[in-house]
């Protein structure tokens, strides 16, 4: 008998923990949907947790959108593609409920198993299904149903190709503005599978309509749409019915239409190609530019260099650059700080002179921005000017300000000068290296903030991997050794971390005749976190240094710190005796 009941007992216990008043409970058995579907077969799975899972009427949102994620992989668990339309009925329910991420999912699982049924399957189970959602008396299903047209069109035999493109037409002119929006936005992946002939003329003005909407929230989707649509038109025919939209959104009443346009325009530029955008999008973006809300002003400015590579030099210099130097003093931090981050990209475009000429002072006003974002954005982006203008004008002109933001108040802003270090020292040189930054290096290691100790640490290194051993010897271990000593634990932990950091690249003659004797000094340290920290520094020497230094020195230092009163330090003693022994052992 208990054999019998065995495949029951599965659905049972979905059949009660779906009906449970507590929700997490009600979340595991949804999301172990798959497995008990195993568990039943095939046949037991479309006759009876379909079935269960269409009349479940949960109404927490959160279960819904488990089950619509589930049944959007679900195919394998019914019978594979011939019965997929099973699935249909249950997701067709979600489709219609409140919550927009529920039916999102819902959306995107039937468009997952859409895209697996066999030609014959949707046009007589998707279709309808699509249709009826189009004409749902609740909104919710309307909206639904426009995510949809794009898997059953292309299957479609063409008396019904025409009843689904009136029926988008008419959702497109829906009363509900949420409808609309669902279409505008929709519109790019369906007008992709109607045929070229249909779609100069129903989709055409289906978006002449979008782009005449009263709501904006309706207009600034359409934009998008413009993208879309330009690619699947032919050139001609782009700009006639494209272009004049694009201009026009540019000069729309609504900021929010003209900061989508600005975010756009890149994409709306390939689609209508370079000529008309030289003669009818540069006006454009220059109003967009000096638009009077910052948003729109930040979009745009943010493409400013993507927009420059579509034009020739003379005419960025002519139109735009006027522009970005408005946009260099604008009385928003956040066009300023949107500026700064692409200006840079400008100079391989307008060639060495105007970058010398006009983009320069333009950097430099950038550089001293009281605001530190703006700073950081333009230090980030230096070698980029660096390959245009060459190094001796950069460092003559920008290596003061770099100075000055290396003793910025703001950590942030230091943090972002010793990350560029290295780069900036591959391309100056080691005189001018020596010279001018070599101090700032070491000044860094000492500083109140652990986040810019820790990357002057790793300056460090990365400093002595770029000008070799000796150099390193030279300029940068003595001076560390000295700061051993400091009388403040926190900044004599930095150098262990330094030590640690620099032994890997220094080798091991220099590690034992150098740096081990601090490491192992320090061991007596009155401070336990300096002693744990030995600990681990010690533990990542053993792999570079012989076998004898680790028998003779750190071993007989580690069996010392491991019988150390504080636990932490006994604990990091005795991992990295374990080291020491395993390394023995392989070797």
């Amino acid at each position: 008998m208990a054999m019998i009941d065995e495949p029951l007992y599965p659905i049972a216990v979905l059949i009660d923990e779906l009906k449970n008043e507590d929700i997490q409970l009600r979340l595991n058995s949804i999301r172990r949907l798959s497995t008990i579907a195993r568990a039943l077969g095939e046949e037991r799975t479309r006759k009876e947790l379909i079935p269960f899972l269409s009349e479940n009427n949960d109404d927490d949102d959160e279960v819904l959108l488990a089950m619509a994620e589930e049944l959007g992989v679900f195919v394998p668990y019914v019978g594979g593609v011939e019965y997929a339309n099973i699935l249909l009925p249950p997701l067709e329910t979600l489709c219609t409920v409140e919550e927009t991420c529920v039916r999102d999912k819902a959306v995107e699982s039937l468009c997952r198993i859409g895209a697996q049924m066999k030609e014959s399957d949707l046009v007589e189970w998707f279709i309808p299904l699509v249709k009826r959602l189009a004409a749902g008396e609740w909104f919710t299903a309307r909206v639904s149903s426009c995510g949809l047209f794009h898997i059953a069109y292309p299957s479609a035999p063409e008396m019904l190709k025409t009843e689904l493109r009136s029926i988008y037409s008419q959702l497109c002119q829906d009363d509900m503005p949420m409808v609309r929006r669902s279409a505008a936005s929709n519109l790019g992946k369906f007008a992709a599978t109607v045929e070229p002939t249909h779609l100069k003329t129903d989709i055409m003005s289906i978006f002449e309509d979008l782009t005449q909407d009263d709501q904006d929230s309706v207009r600034l989707l359409a934009v998008e749409g413009c993208a879309a649509l330009g690619k699947l038109l032919e050139p001609q025919d782009c700009v006639a019915h494209i272009l004049p939209v694009i201009v026009n959104f540019s000069q729309d009443k609504s900021w929010r239409v003209r900061y989508m346009v600005a975010n756009q325009l890149y994409e709306l530029c390939e689609a209508v190609g370079p000529e008309p955008t030289r003669t009818d999008l540069v006006p454009a973006y220059v109003r967009l530019l000096r638009d009077n809300e910052a948003e729109v002003r930040i979009a745009a400015a943010g493409k400013v260099t993507k927009f420059c590579r579509i034009l020739n030099p003379q005419l960025a210099i002519q139109h735009i650059l006027p522009c970005v130097k408005e946009l260099s003093s604008d009385s928003s931090q956040h066009v300023r700080s949107a500026l700064a981050s692409v200006i840079m990209g400008m100079a391989p475009i307008l060639g060495k002179d105007a970058t010398i000429e006009q983009l320069l002072p333009i950097f430099l006003s950038l550089l001293k921005d009281e605001f530190p974002d703006v700073r950081l954005n333009i230090i980030s982006k230096l070698d980029q000017v660096n390959q245009v203008i060459g190094i001796d004008l950069l460092s003559q002109s920008l290596l003061p300000a770099i100075v000055e933001l290396a003793e910025d108040r703001h950590w942030r802003v230091r943090l972002a000068i010793i990350e560029y270090i290295p780069l900036l020292a591959s391309q100056l040189g080691v005189g001018f290296f020596d010279d001018k930054l070599g101090a700032l290096c070491m000044q860094w290691l000492e500083d109140k903030v652990y986040s810019i100790r820790d990357a002057a640490a790793n300056n460090l290194k990365r400093l002595a991997e770029e000008f070799g051993p000796d150099w390193t010897m030279q300029h940068i271990i003595p001076q560390v050794l000295e700061m051993a000593n400091n009388p403040h634990y926190l900044y004599r932990m930095t150098i262990l971390n330094a030590i640690s950091l620099l032994a890997p690249v220094m080798g091991s003659d220099i590690t034992c005749s150098k740096l081990l004797q601090v490491v192992t000094n320090a061991s007596k340290d009155r401070v336990p976190n300096i002693k744990f920290n030995v600990a681990k520094v010690l533990q990542s020497l053993i792999p570079i240094v012989d076998q004898s230094v680790v028998e003779q020195t750190i071993r007989p230092c580690l069996v010392e710190l491991s019988e150390d009163p504080d636990v932490d330090v006994r604990f990091f003693a005795r991992q990295a005796l374990q080291t020491s022994e395993q390394v023995m052992m392989s070797s």
